[in-house]
């Protein structure tokens, strides 16, 4: 049975010549099999049906003939041998196996682009996936870095207050031995609750416990100072705050202050100063007075 050319197969297959002439020549004439690759690979390209320039003497389908079989041989060969004629039986049989081949290969090519798309998608769920784990790990840093830092704040609160407490304790010390054990000779606070004798600011106890007191604070150049006491806190607090806020007096030395309750005007004493501000009526607010202290 004679076979067709790998052009006419095309073809014959429903393939446009130019695109058929194209695909063999840019698959070198490999058959019909690589030509129809090309032509399922390419067959959305916009250039497709571009045609393309071929060599002279080079006929699509058949192997180029050189000039020396262009003899008495190669002539006579020519003459007498045209191409047979295919029976229609013979023809419809190549072309149910071109058909058949063309069916494969679409089958293949179907198969490969769901697995590809298949890959496609398993990549874009595994970036999706990747993409929630870091935003995870960034919300996760962020928590604990803002954990970090309260932890951080807290502590520095808790030093200074130490440092307070120590700064208290010898401003204690230190005015006990200037003023020669004075402090230790006056009468110690009544240790029995009840209201202070002369003292105006007192105020008469209430059933509510407060813990802690805003105090305000006048300085003499006019200015104020506003901080919040633990109510159990000694007014010694109080007077070592300001010292440690009110600004530098001209001539760089730091007289000590006396504090002075506002209306009624009362000045509080060196015992005063151990005694807790709810002891001395300054809860839950007052405001308090500076006044230089002449020195004995």
């Amino acid at each position: 049975m004679a076979e067709l050319t790998a052009l006419e197969s095309l073809i014959e297959m429903g393939f446009p010549r130019g695109r058929a002439e194209k695909a063999l020549a840019l698959t070198g004439n490999q058959g019909i099999e690589a030509a129809m690759d090309w032509l399922m690979e390419h067959e959305d390209d916009p250039d497709v049906d571009e045609p393309l320039a071929t060599p002279l003497g080079h006929v699509l389908g058949r192997e180029p003939t050189s000039p020396e079989q262009g003899g008495p041989e190669g002539t006579g060969s020519a003459a007498g041998g045209g191409k047979p004629i295919l029976s229609e039986e013979e023809r419809q049989e190549q072309t149910k196996r071109m058909l058949e081949l063309v069916a494969q290969k679409q089958r293949e090519r179907e198969e490969r682009e769901e697995r590809e798309a298949l890959e496609r998608e398993r990549q874009r769920r595994k970036q999706g996936q990747e993409l929630s784990a870091a935003r995870q790990r960034l919300q996760e840093d962020e928590m604990r870095r803002a954990a970090e830092e309260r932890r951080r704040e807290k502590a520095e609160e808790l030093a200074a207050r130490q440092r307070v407490r120590e700064k208290i304790e010898r401003d204690k010390a230190e005015r006990a031995k200037k003023y020669g054990g004075s402090v230790g000779s006056r009468p110690s606070p009544p240790t029995e609750p009840g209201p202070v004798p002369s003292s105006p600011s007192q105020e008469p106890p209430t059933k509510r416990e407060y813990d802690q007191c805003r105090i305000q604070v006048r300085l003499p150049d006019g200015t104020s100072l506003t901080q919040t006491f633990r109510a159990r806190e000694q007014l010694a607090a109080v007077r070592l705050y300001v010292e440690l806020h009110r600004g530098e007096e001209p001539g760089g030395g730091q007289d000590p202050v006396q504090l002075l309750s506002g209306f009624p005007r009362r000045a509080f004493s060196e015992a005063d100063m151990e005694r807790p501000l709810q002891e001395l009526g300054l809860v839950p607010s007052a405001v308090l007075i500076v006044a230089k202290k002449c020195p004995s």
